[in-house]
């Protein structure tokens, strides 16, 4: 079966074509635009009209892609922006104006359950349990389970919304990161009331932050992919990563070969919120995966075909 996979998150938007067989994943088509869907819902809990409009233009770039690869099923789900605006009706309707299907705006334990899908199909059972963390634009997931989920939690430390809250100044003084620190301590620490988060054998983070600090961590000089999915980053390489992009400015991040312009003014809160999970969990590395919610929606898209 022929999937289509979109998942529209607070920074990116994503598309993923898939043929998915008898438990076979052959991939056709990957993108990522950065959008910046969120932008000021943190602080308006509004869709900025700008922002709703670079969406749907990418939207209907992905329909025409859907439209020339024969998919035979669609899923878009939209996560922690979407869920946060007031105005994600106009959002919505225009998404199904392009696509003609309903877009989802998906729980947070939903967004979790679906990483854990696709960021643990292809890791071999003796690694589990497994923590898989999931750093966003709007909030972070953690997800423990070993064949199937066992307990998840989302909050709201996702690196656009610690970037607009916190850190907005590049380079950062000392005030702001122990603030923003505070904040993201106090987050993981509601989040592992319901998860526990000490008890995995395997810490997997997915999504750009975690992979673009892996990037950093393993001195690319330019982004890539293949070398980054299932490297293992030591917690005090990450520790050395979040350290480096606080002293940097703006133009120092940019200038390095393996950031995506998207990400360069998100990264510095990105790698502290990577931080201080790593510091949360004791974990001594973790497993850097580039499967993760948009392999998880096309995994379920098939599943629920059969």
């Amino acid at each position: 079966m022929r999937v289509a996979a979109i998942d529209c998150g607070t920074n990116s938007i994503r598309l993923l074509i898939a043929d998915i067989n008898e438990g076979q994943f052959q991939e056709i088509d990957r993108r990522m635009e950065i959008v910046r869907l969120g932008q000021g819902v943190d602080k308006n809990k509004a869709f900025d009209p700008a922002a709703i409009e670079r969406t749907l233009r990418v939207t209907e770039e992905y329909a025409q892609i859907i439209a020339t690869h024969g998919v035979e099923r669609v899923r878009f789900c939209a996560t922690s922006a979407t869920r946060d605006a007031t105005n994600r009706d106009l959002f919505i309707l225009g998404v199904k104006n392009i696509l003609g299907i309903e877009p989802e705006v998906i729980p947070g334990v939903e967004e979790a359950t679906l990483s854990f899908i696709g960021a643990t199909k292809e890791l071999p059972a003796q690694d589990a349990p497994f923590l898989v963390v999931d750093i966003g634009g709007g909030s972070t997931e953690f997800v423990l389970g070993t064949g199937s989920v066992e307990s998840a939690k989302s909050v709201n430390i996702g690196c656009v919304r610690m970037a607009e809250r916190h850190l907005n100044q590049l380079p950062p003084t000392d005030a702001i990161i122990i603030a923003a620190t505070a904040d993201i301590d106090s987050a993981i620490a509601l989040a592992a009331k319901d998860v526990a988060i000490t008890t995995s054998k395997s810490l997997v983070c997915v999504a750009g932050t975690a992979t673009t600090v892996a990037a950093a961590a393993l001195s690319l000089t330019t982004y890539d992919r293949d070398a980054i999915h299932l490297a293992r980053i030591s917690a005090t390489k990450v520790h050395e990563v979040a350290a480096m992009f606080q002293v940097m400015g703006r133009d120092a991040i940019s200038a390095l070969g393996y950031m995506h312009p998207g990400r360069v003014d998100v990264i510095t809160a990105g790698s502290l919120v990577l931080s201080r999970v790593l510091h949360a969990t004791d974990a001594k590395e973790f497993i850097a995966c580039e499967s993760d919610i948009l392999d998880g929606i096309a995994w379920n898209l098939a599943d629920g075909a059969r």
